[in-house]
């Protein structure tokens, strides 16, 4: 079980963000801007598996979710943690270790052979499940394993992103739709806090990310990517 060293939201997105700057997991770039999945174009890039490479750092983030989940949602609020496949599974191993509670990982689509199955481990049905995702844009995919636990009898009321893009409208009407509380450390904004507070860049970058950041899509659009998701 995790002691909450920390219990200030603000706190804790600057530390993560800091972190994350050290272990060189957020990028920028606006010269050459990412090609984002979707086809946006970002000068923005995040690797939040590098997170796992760190112990130090690990047990810090995990100490974070801890007690976001504590301070947001309550003590008592759960009883299993759900990974998503991939970069998910990690992170639930740990949380569950943390907060002393059973761990299941979810599919992105059923497994095809054997039982087929979507979610392995052991789920009563009933269960109230915490989903997590080492980060989400706009929830698509924690949806994803959001729906399949419901659809094995898994209540979810609650998800957990290490990281939050929170630039992306639609990925509050999508939690708010879904029924769905999304709990996160950090967002976006707190890396360019950090950054600019570090003199990390440039003022153009640094002006560019923060446009980016203000209007994504026109943003992409402007720069030669997709302009609507």
């Amino acid at each position: 079980m995790s002691a909450m060293s920390f219990t200030d939201p603000a706190v804790m997105a600057e530390l993560l963000a800091k972190m994350l700057w050290e272990i060189k997991a957020v990028h920028f770039n606006a010269a050459e801007p990412y090609k984002l999945s979707s086809g946006m174009r970002s000068p923005v890039y995040i690797d939040c598996r590098k997170l796992l490479s760190y112990p130090r750092v690990r047990s810090a983030v995990m100490d974070f979710a801890v007690a976001t989940l504590m301070t947001n949602a309550g003590f008592e609020q759960f009883d299993c943690i759900a990974g998503g496949e991939t970069a998910g599974i990690p992170f639930a191993a740990l949380l569950a270790d943390r907060l002393g509670l059973p761990m299941i990982y979810v599919r992105k689509q059923p497994k095809g052979h054997g039982r087929n199955a979507q979610i392995e481990g052991h789920m009563p049905e009933g269960a109230r499940v915490l989903v997590i995702e080492d980060l989400t844009t706009a929830g698509g995919s924690m949806f994803k394993f959001i729906d399949a636990v419901r659809a094995a009898g898994g209540v979810v009321d609650h998800g957990i992103a290490l990281f939050f893009y929170g630039i992306f409208q639609e990925a509050h009407q999508r939690f708010e739709q879904g029924g769905v509380t999304l709990h996160y450390i950090a967002t976006w904004r707190n890396v360019l806090a950090v950054a600019r507070d570090r003199k990390l860049f440039d003022e153009k970058t640094l002006s560019e990310v923060e446009a980016f950041l203000d209007a994504p899509l026109a943003w992409s659009s402007r720069n030669g990517g997709v302009g609507v998701l």
